[in-house]
């Protein structure tokens, strides 16, 4: 069943339910109305005949029969009938000789019980009266067939049964009717899906003015395509620089073996070469152990194993690591509002990547800096920890910013430093990986300060 069928059929059905509920409603309480005041009047008549029964001298029953006969009231085939304390009857009267009612000495004994009892018998209604005074005690039966409530009720009947399956129809109608218009604009959206491709990824979806639900799920999209956009656009950028990176030491390589072999050389122009290879090599598995490592961080966090790490630890470690790879380096310590509880310097996370990550910020502020020095400084609260770390160079200008944690993005003036741009497109990924966040502040000629803000890992547990 299709979705227009599906709104059209619940709506049909919440529309059958409420009027067959009002409907129904009405007929009951005009039913209740009408069963209300047959009975005020038929206890009204009761009442009456009591009285004329109660003054015998004035009012005999041939008499108190002719006032009956003579009393228009609004029902017909009337009978009143009254019974003394000896349950005799003394009195009937009876536009129909066959409508005689016959009352029981119990039933009798229990209208006297409760003043007063109303029931139908058959298109009739019945009201049992106990009427007593200071000269009698009577039950007068009053009798009749209400012919224009019943008259007026089947009326009611026909005009709500009309009404009901009138208005059940026009619902069906009018609901398969709202529903087209209510899925159109999601049809447009879907043949704006259709139309969108990897090759016309630019395109959006109109969202329209009134800020409904259409207008969220158009927007949610779009934000979808934006993503999707800049991640094709990221992933066709990584693989033309990956492509141009790989390829520059293959050509060299190539280039160097053809010229080798061209005409025989001495041994130790050959070891020459190879040593000229070697390097060569060794720059290309480099760069591909890096091109491995960001791919590795572009996933989930389900293939990595994510544990409590103390961040204070691996800072400790980072002077001599830096010092490895290049002895004119230098890391300065500084600790800063560290928390009492050692266990709010815990992070949850991979050791090894959280290492790289910083590692690889500290290299690139060290080799930027006029002093060759990077500054870390580490801060620390009950729910994130903030590792900074600065250098004093010839900075980052504003328009640049945004563009540094870009795969194999370098700035002009730093083409010709010995790097593939990916240490900080890395370390963002590892961050954001972490849950993390980096952000950068920097001035040209002042010094440039890179922010890492990481939740601790009982913080991360109560969230």
């Amino acid at each position: 069943m299709s979705v227009r069928l599906k709104i059209t059929f619940l709506f049909s059905v919440i529309v059958f339910f409420i009027l067959g509920l009002v409907c129904i409603t009405v007929y009951y309480f005009s039913s209740t109305s009408r069963r209300i005041y047959i009975d005020t009047r038929l206890a009204n008549v009761a009442i009456t005949t009591g009285r004329f029964l109660s003054r015998a001298e004035i009012f005999n029953p041939r008499l108190i029969q002719d006032i009956d006969s003579l009393t228009a009231i609004a029902f017909s085939r009337k009978t009143i009938q009254a019974y003394d304390i000896s349950n005799k009857k003394i009195y009937s009267f009876n536009d129909d000789d066959a409508d005689t009612l016959s009352v029981s000495e119990g039933f009798l004994k229990k209208v006297r019980a409760q003043k007063k009892i109303y029931s139908r018998i058959g298109e009739k209604d019945v009201v049992y009266y106990n009427y007593t005074d200071e000269k009698v005690d009577l039950v007068i039966v009053a009798a009749g067939y209400d012919i224009y409530g019943w008259q007026n009720l089947r009326q009611l009947l026909f005009i709500l049964s009309t009404s009901f399956f009138g208005g059940f129809l026009i619902a069906i109608v009018s609901g398969y009717i709202f529903s087209r218009r209510l899925l159109k604009p999601l049809s447009k959206i879907a043949d704006d899906v259709n139309e969108i491709s990897v090759h016309n990824l630019a395109r959006r979806m109109k969202t329209g003015v009134t800020r409904d639900e259409w207008y969220y799920l158009s927007d949610t999209l779009n934000q979808l395509l934006n993503r999707l956009q800049e991640s094709f656009e990221m992933q066709q950028r990584f693989i033309s620089n990956a492509s141009h990176e790989l390829s520059t030491p293959l050509t060299s390589i190539s280039s160097q073996l053809e010229i080798a072999l061209q005409r025989e050389r001495s041994a130790e122009e050959y070891k020459k070469v190879m040593h000229s290879i070697y390097q060569d090599i060794q720059q290309m598995g480099k760069l591909t152990h890096t091109l491995l490592e960001l791919a590795k961080t572009s996933g989930s966090k389900g293939g990595i194993e994510i544990k409590p790490v103390r961040i204070d630890e691996i800072i400790l470690t980072l002077p001599s690591e830096i010092a490895k790879i290049n002895n004119a380096y230098s890391v300065l310590l500084e600790f800063e509002k560290l928390p009492e509880n050692e266990a709010d310097l815990l992070v949850l996370g991979n050791e090894e990547l959280l290492i790289t990550a910083i590692k690889n910020i500290v290299l690139n502020a060290c080799k930027y800096s006029e002093n060759q020095q990077a500054i870390i400084l580490l801060k620390a609260d009950e729910k994130d920890i903030t590792i900074s770390i600065q250098n004093v160079g010839s900075g980052i200008p504003p328009g640049e910013i945004e563009n540094i944690f870009e795969p194999f993005y370098r700035m002009e003036e730093n083409r010709g430093t010995r790097g593939f741009g990916l240490g900080l497109s890395l370390a963002q990924k590892i961050i954001k990986l972490h849950r993390g966040e980096i952000t950068v502040h920097s001035k040209p000629g002042e010094k440039t300060v890179f922010n890492i803000c990481l939740s601790s890992a009982w913080h991360l547990k109560e969230i």
